[in-house]
């Protein structure tokens, strides 16, 4: 698959200074279970912050998704206009990777994936999570610590927000014990956040969260951009079909 290799030259620019796993492998089936049954707060406990973003991103009307289509787009300055497509179906888990030279269909709840598909998953994982971390970062709540500081500096557009620090674990996954800062207000929406490559101090990579849209109820992120605008990691022709 041409677009698989193509990926791996981009990587070398991108996706290894930038998000390339995915979190444990449970999370597959996290996933497809939560496609009928999204995680919510009991009535007698009370609402963890990470709770509260998802909330605010749309998680309770996950269960009515029955497809989701988007392009993962990267402009860099130097370096040539990247995209790849994808068609997932949540309630079954299948996913359709979608390029100009190929297309491959495959189950993410198989075990047993050959290497081209388990690389392609990744890719999807990586995709996915940059399209809505905030729904993702609930689902890994059992592979994941947090923090939660109330007033720190966000780090492109210096305004005091809150911080939440996600960690994963350091077992499990592509890439494991990877760590994000993400920064928002009291609305629990995500406007900054920083990627830092298996929990190092420095960031790997800062970027924002913004020109949010509504896409079936999930509030979607279409734009993330360094501060000096010369890295833009964007999405189109996302279409999300509702039951």
């Amino acid at each position: 698959m041409k677009y698989l290799t193509t990926f791996a030259l981009l990587g070398i620019v991108f996706f290894t200074s930038c998000k390339t796993d995915t979190k444990t492998e449970s999370t597959a089936n996290n996933i497809s279970k939560n496609s009928t049954d999204e995680p919510a707060a009991t009535s007698n406990k009370e609402t963890t912050i990470v709770e509260k973003i998802a909330q605010a991103n749309g998680m309770d009307n996950w269960t009515t998704i029955e497809e989701l289509k988007f392009t993962f787009n990267v402009d860099r300055e130097g370096n040539p206009h990247f995209e790849r497509s994808w068609i997932w179906k949540p309630k079954t888990n299948e996913v359709t990777a979608l390029s100009a030279e190929d297309t491959l269909t495959y189950d993410r709840n198989d075990t047993d994936m050959d290497s081209t598909v388990y690389k392609t998953n990744g890719n999807f994982v990586n995709d996915k999570y940059w399209l809505m971390a905030p729904l993702n970062i609930m689902w890994d709540a059992e592979n994941t610590t947090t923090e939660h500081t109330m007033e720190s500096e966000a780090p492109i557009s210096k305004k005091p927000m809150q911080k939440l620090t996600v960690t994963y674990a350091q077992e499990g996954g592509y890439t494991p014990g990877d760590a994000y800062d993400l920064y928002f207000g009291d609305d629990f929406i995500v406007q900054e956040w920083v990627f830092r490559k298996g929990n190092q101090a420095e960031p790997s990579m800062t970027t924002t969260w913004e020109d949010y849209t509504d896409e079936g109820g999930l509030k979607i992120s279409k734009m993330h951009q360094n501060e000096e605008g010369n890295f833009k990691l964007y999405f189109t022709g996302v279409e999300v079909t509702t039951k």
